[in-house]
This record gives C-alpha cells, sequence and structure tokens, in this order.
C-alpha cells in the first residue's frame, strides 16, 4: 500500500527568539500575529514543539526576508528552482515551500521539467532585454564593452562579495572605536601608522596617490563625505590588495580593461563596506525603517552611498531587504543599477518615459515616490532623489543625476517613505514597462515607439495619443 511521505519536522526555536528580538516584539504580541497563544509560542521557541505548516507559511508572509535567511542547508536543486519560479514577480502568488517539497516528492519526473521549463523562459526573457539594450545603445554588432562585462559580473554576483565584504568591515570595526563608521581622524592615523603622508590639496583629481614616495594627495574642494570615501578607497586598495587581486584572476573577464575596471569596482564596493560596516549598518537600515537621509547622518556618508551600500546587503543568512538601486543622468543614461530583488528595467537608456526618476533629475534635493505596477509582473515602490554636483568652474556645467531605489510593494511597511502613500489605491499604481520596444501595454499614451515584435496600422483621417494603432 502506497503512502504520502512524510513531513519533515521543522524545529526553529532560535530562529524565533532572534526574529522577536529583531523586531523588539514581546511573546504575546508575537503571538497574537500567528494567531496562538502564548504558552505555545513559547513551547515553539524552547523546540518543545516543531513548526506547523500553517505557522511555518505565516511566519514566511509575514517576515519574508528573515525567513530567506532561516535555513543554513541549501535547498535541493529542484526544489529551489521551483521556489524561484512560483516567486516570480509575474506571479500575483507564490506556493508555500511545503507544497513544492511534497510536489518534489510525488511528481519527480514533472518537477525537474517544469524547473527546466522556468529556466528556458528565464533565459528567452534575458534574451529579449539584451536585443533591447543592443537597440538602446547602438550596439547591434554583438561586442560587449569592457563596463558592461563588470555590471554583469556585479550582477552575477548579486552585487555582494563575502571576502571583500568581511574583510572591509573587519578594518572598518578596528577604525571606528565603537562608532558607528571611523571617522576622518582614524582613517587619518590609519596612514599614518603606515609611513604614509596625507597632503590636502585644490588638485583637480580627487585622489592620487605616489605608492613610491608614499603619499596620498586628496582634493581638498571635495565634500566631507567624498573625501572620506577617498581615503577608505585607498586604504582598502593597500590592506585587501591580495583579496581584491585574488578575486579579480576568479572572475573570468577576458578584456584587460574589464580587469583594471573591476579591481577599480571591488576598491569602490570596499570602501563603502569599510564606512558602512555590514552588520552595522544593516541592523541601522532595519531599525529606521531604511530612512537613509538618518542612515547617512548616522554613518557620515552621502545619500548614494548610503543607497548604494542598501543594495549590497546580500550577505548569505544575513540578508537585509531586497531593493533595486540604479543612478540616471540628463541625458536617461542609467550609469549604475542593481536589483536584488529581480526587478528589470532598461539597462542604459530608452526606460519607461512614466518612471519618476525622469522628473527627479530635473529637481536635485528633493525626494520623488511613486508606485508602480509593471507590465512585466510587480508591484514596486519607487523612491528618487535629484542631486547636482557643482563644478568648479563657470564654463565647466555642473552635472545632474538621479538616485532611484525601489522595492516590491509587498515590503513596504519596511520603509518609511511608504507611510505617505495610499497603497491600497489601485489608481495610485502607475503602469509601467520596462522599456518601448518590449512593453506589452497597447493603450499606453507616453509610448514613443511600438513594440518590436507588433505591426502597426496607421489612419490618415484619424489620430489618438500615438499616432498609429498596434495591431495583435
Amino acid at each position: 500500500m502506497d503512502t504520502a511521505p512524510a513531513q519533515r519536522r521543522l524545529y526553529a526555536g532560535p530562529f524565533l527568539k532572534t526574529l522577536r528580538s529583531a523586531h523588539g516584539l514581546r511573546q504575546a504580541e508575537m503571538a497574537a500575529q500567528l494567531a496562538i497563544s502564548p504558552p505555545y509560542l513559547s513551547q515553539l521557541e524552547s523546540d518543545s514543539r516543531p513548526l506547523t505548516p500553517r505557522l511555518a507559511a505565516r511566519l514566511r508572509a509575514l517576515y519574508p526576508r528573515d525567513w530567506a535567511d532561516m535555513a543554513a542547508a541549501p535547498q535541493e536543486p529542484v526544489i529551489e528552482s521551483l521556489l524561484e519560479a512560483t516567486r516570480d514577480p509575474a506571479l500575483r502568488e507564490a506556493l508555500p515551500q511545503d507544497q513544492i517539497e511534497r510536489l518534489v516528492q510525488q511528481h519527480p519526473a514533472f518537477a525537474a521539467q517544469f524547473a527546466q521549463l522556468y529556466r528556458l523562459y528565464r533565459s528567452n526573457a534575458q534574451r529579449l532585454e539584451a536585443v533591447d539594450e543592443a537597440l538602446g545603445s547602438d550596439m547591434l554588432s554583438g561586442g560587449r564593452l569592457p563596463w558592461e562585462e563588470v555590471r554583469d559580473w556585479f550582477n552575477r554576483a548579486d552585487n555582494y562579495n563575502h571576502l571583500i565584504d568581511t574583510g572591509a568591515e573587519a578594518i572598518g570595526l578596528s577604525l571606528s572605536d565603537g562608532a558607528p563608521s571611523p571617522d576622518t581622524a582614524r582613517l587619518s592615523d590609519w596612514f599614518t601608522g603606515r609611513g604614509i603622508s596625507l597632503r590636502f590639496d585644490a588638485t583637480s583629481l580627487m585622489r592620487s596617490y605616489d605608492e613610491s614616495g608614499k603619499q596620498l594627495v586628496l582634493n581638498a574642494n571635495q565634500p566631507l563625505e567624498s573625501l572620506r570615501f577617498q581615503m577608505a578607497f585607498q586604504i582598502c586598495a593597500i590592506a585587501l590588495a591580495r583579496e581584491i587581486r585574488e578575486t579579480v584572476e576568479a572572475s573570468g573577464l577576458t578584456m584587460q580593461t574589464a580587469r583594471h575596471l573591476l579591481t577599480v569596482g571591488l576598491t569602490n564596493y570596499a570602501a563603502g563596506a569599510l564606512l558602512m560596516p555590514y552588520r552595522r549598518f544593516r541592523d541601522a537600515a532595519r531599525r529606521l525603517r531604511h530612512d537613509v537621509d538618518r542612515l547617512r547622518q548616522i554613518f557620515s556618508v552621502s545619500f548614494e552611498q548610503a543607497c548604494h551600500r542598501l543594495s549590497t546587503l546580500q550577505r548569505p543568512h544575513a540578508r537585509g531587504t531586497p531593493v533595486f538601486f540604479c543612478k540616471i543622468d540628463m541625458g536617461g543614461n542609467i550609469t549604475k543599477r542593481h536589483a536584488a530583488n529581480g526587478l528589470q528595467l532598461a539597462r542604459f537608456s530608452g526606460a519607461c518615459p512614466l518612471w519618476i526618476a525622469h522628473e527627479a533629475v530635473t529637481v536635485p534635493e528633493r525626494i520623488h515616490l511613486q508606485l508602480a505596477d509593471m507590465a512585466e509582473g510587480g508591484r514596486y515602490v519607487f523612491l528618487a532623489r535629484g542631486q547636482l554636483k557643482p563644478s568648479d568652474s563657470f564654463f565647466m556645467p555642473p552635472r545632474r543625476h538621479a538616485l532611484v531605489l525601489g522595492w516590491e510593494a509587498s515590503l513596504a511597511g519596511d520603509f518609511v517613505y511608504a507611510d505617505t502613500l495610499n497603497m491600497a489605491c489601485e489608481e495610485a499604481f502607475t503602469k509601467m514597462g520596462v522599456s518601448c520596444r518590449i512593453c506589452p501595454r497597447m493603450d499606453c499614451h507616453q509610448r514613443a515607439y511600438p513594440p518590436n515584435e507588433k505591426k502597426i496600422s496607421i489612419d490618415t483621417r484619424q489620430r489618438g495619443a500615438i499616432p498609429y494603432d498596434i495591431c495583435d
């Protein structure tokens, strides 16, 4: 007689205690969230009783990122693939993990084929995005530029490198003397202790290091946040030279220019990790509900540096809230881009004209917020803030950019900015796409050109918001 596969008992006492402490909850408060009694929660925390599937699903829904960090062992490949598939933004609701595990146990062949089908779907979607990227950057020849190789390498690494991050964190903690971040004096002492002299000058370069002469020259006119970052960069370039070199050698990048760019990128990454030590920054971000202004004040960094650091909080079993981060200029060119939450937007230019980033780039120092319903699936909140970097001369125009953070609408409660938004209003969500070339929304009045794979018809006797009709 066939019997159903035995359910795996899940004991999560330490996890529940840590979770409750991290969110500042009393037992009665968490018990109320889980719709159980405080004594029952006490038994769960002492591992006297295992989690039921219902409670596990409830915890996963209430604390998705904490739940993702709980399991110390990796999932089996098929289970992991199916979990990824059912959490795709195109689907409104993910399947519970216990249902997926039962499916894999009872129908392994079907589960494996479904996982393979999802991999093919993602591969085709990525190819379509690559075509859109090539059209947007006039690079139909097919070759990738060095900075594209580096950008894709960081994306594959989830914008996180454990060796470098932990090394920079250790340096930052040793120099901070109990403060959230090392101050300028402690950074200066690091160089003095190694016989390296510092000179502050009105040079055209932000930073210049003479290795043979053991002298670091810094532009005295740059803001304090930039000055500290350049000092941290040079510290990491010296102290973490081996770790950075080994990472570059193992990167698989083929072009020498790309390898040099990756070296600079990894050193920039290390500088941010030094000034904003991982656990201190992640804990502060959670505690302050990702109030970027308060974070930059606590860690004495710029708004951009704090936003970029939020996108690197991908340490296994200690992840931060997944965010999208990018930097866009006046021409619509996206010069920095990283998505830790599956969000897809144009890689270079040609981004959706309805995106709030285009407006923000013209209005510096102001927070813009937007609710977005993406054509490719998923709902997000965007924060965009314009920034103006002054020049050193009247004849040199200032640089204008917009910094953009994005997070899933389901995580809005983790961000202070969402408190002002009406999440329940359907009309408040802007109907967006990746770019006009691949956007399936046929009724958009802001469309610049039709989708690549669609035909158009033109009636000279009439016109609507756009001068053609898109044929199905």
